[in-house]
């Protein structure tokens, strides 16, 4: 363990004894009765968790770290140690507030085993969300402000040992992603491109899906519809087929020498594109995924035929729920069947998958997997701008924050466009939220 690891460690457990020592002055000031403290102290087993989680962590993995990352770990570490210690005290001191009105009441407080019995019963809740908190207090909020904090670092590939340690170096690296520097234009460039796709992309992707599997679900409930079983089973077989298997092989179909384009030679499409001017005189191929606007309206299309079926699931067990009465009224006042869905069948479906809509496009926003396996080793940028900054045209932001820390080991500019994900899916999310609430539709 390097030395800096063990002092650290060491400062941990000084401060650790030393908040234990503080908060049992604070039960002794709070003339609490003797032998009926115990629930004051249950929240120091919440920060003896996190600090037990910590030191396993420091002892497997700060080791195999740099120097200036080690100490980034361990602030923002000693930052969480402090805040639970700080969050536990003024717990316990609410504690013994309340235990010294039970007293001046003449209320008998609570035993240690009544306390117990009460987080097993009334409480336990909190006992069932003990666990899962400390889980995302330690794998979740512990990264993300390590993520922000290397965001206004100089971290990089010219940054790293035995070279250089990186610095804080405050808002010069999101002044290059938005051009405030001269050197900073192509990265500004590729945010702009990249930005644009990527918001493009999760509205296609969001609405496509969701309306094909609205239709297709209707098309399979009619009434007119020969074994809807079979059809809703094979679209179910979709399902079961894991994503990456179907997207390698949809990749392998359409590559240039795949077997689409020479069914498309074979049928004279190849000649008929040529003729039209959809494709160049020289051309023998559909460029399907390696022409920045095939690449892209093939990757929407291959997406409609993954989603559409999860999609057609949900949306016949919300078109079954909705009250046959109102659709038969409807009919009988004259209503065609276009307005009973206008006007019914989508607010009910809007009402009820409003917020499914809403996580959709956020996944479409970071959907890593469609991109990546459609496009990677496929698809090359002919824009020097776009490659200098390692993004493509056909990269959403979560993609081009894979290739600047795989390929160019660039971790301060992959930790801003992160921060600038996450902004932009915060606000989507609050926006339209608020929206449903207003707009929620009244269907019982």
């Amino acid at each position: 363990m390097p030395t800096l690891c063990n002092e650290f460690i060491v400062l941990l457990k000084e401060t650790s004894v030393a908040g234990y020592v503080g908060i049992m002055d604070l039960t002794k000031a709070g003339d609490i009765i003797r032998g009926r403290t115990y629930s004051a102290f249950l929240p120091l087993l919440g920060v003896a968790v996190i600090y037990l989680a910590m030191v396993v962590i420091l002892t497997t993995l700060v080791g195999c770290l740099e120097r200036s990352l080690r100490i980034l770990l361990l602030s923002v570490i000693a930052m969480v140690i402090i805040v639970s210690l700080v969050v536990a005290t003024m717990m316990v001191v609410q504690s013994n507030y309340l235990l010294q009105q039970q007293k001046a009441a003449g209320k008998k407080p609570n035993s240690f085993r009544q306390d117990i019995n009460c987080y097993l019963n009334e409480k336990f809740y909190v006992t069932l969300l003990t666990l899962p908190v400390l889980g995302v207090v330690v794998f979740t909020i512990v990264p993300l402000f390590i993520l922000i904090a290397v965001a206004f670092t100089n971290y990089d590939q010219q940054h790293m040992p035995p070279a250089a340690l990186f610095t804080w170096v405050g808002l010069a690296n999101f002044a290059s992603l938005f051009g405030g520097q001269s050197l900073s234009m192509t990265f500004s460039y590729a945010f702009g491109k990249v930005l644009s796709w990527t918001l493009v992309w999760a509205f296609f992707a969001t609405f496509t899906t969701f309306f094909g599997g609205v239709f297709l679900a209707m098309f399979i409930n009619n009434k007119k519809t020969k074994c809807p079983r079979l059809w809703r089973t094979l679209f179910m077989i979709t399902i079961a087929v894991p994503q990456f298997v179907t997207l390698l092989l949809v990749r392998n179909f359409f590559s240039d020498a795949g077997i689409c384009n020479t069914m498309m030679n074979n049928a004279g499409v190849t000649d008929l594109l040529k003729t039209i001017g959809l494709l160049g005189q020289s051309m023998d191929h559909i460029p399907f995924l390696t022409d920045q606007h095939w690449a892209k309206f093939m990757i929407i299309m291959i997406n409609i035929w993954v989603g559409i079926p999860y999609q057609m699931l949900i949306a016949t067990g919300v078109l079954m729920n909705i009250p046959s009465d109102i659709l038969e009224a409807s009919t009988i006042d004259g209503a065609s069947p276009l307005q009973c869905f206008i006007y019914i069948k989508l607010p009910y479906l809007l009402s009820v998958q409003g917020p499914a809509l809403v996580t959709d496009f956020v996944k479409n926003v970071n959907n890593f997997n469609v991109i990546y396996l459609l496009t990677q080793d496929v698809y090359i940028t002919k824009d020097q701008a776009m490659a200098s900054s390692s993004a493509k045209e056909v990269d959403l932001l979560v993609t081009w924050l894979f290739r600047l820390t795989q390929e160019q080991y660039n971790y301060k500019m992959a930790a801003v466009i992160g921060i600038m994900v996450f902004i932009i899916c915060a606000i989507f999310t609050l926006v339209c939220f608020r929206f449903i609430n207003k707009k929620e539709a009244t269907f019982s």
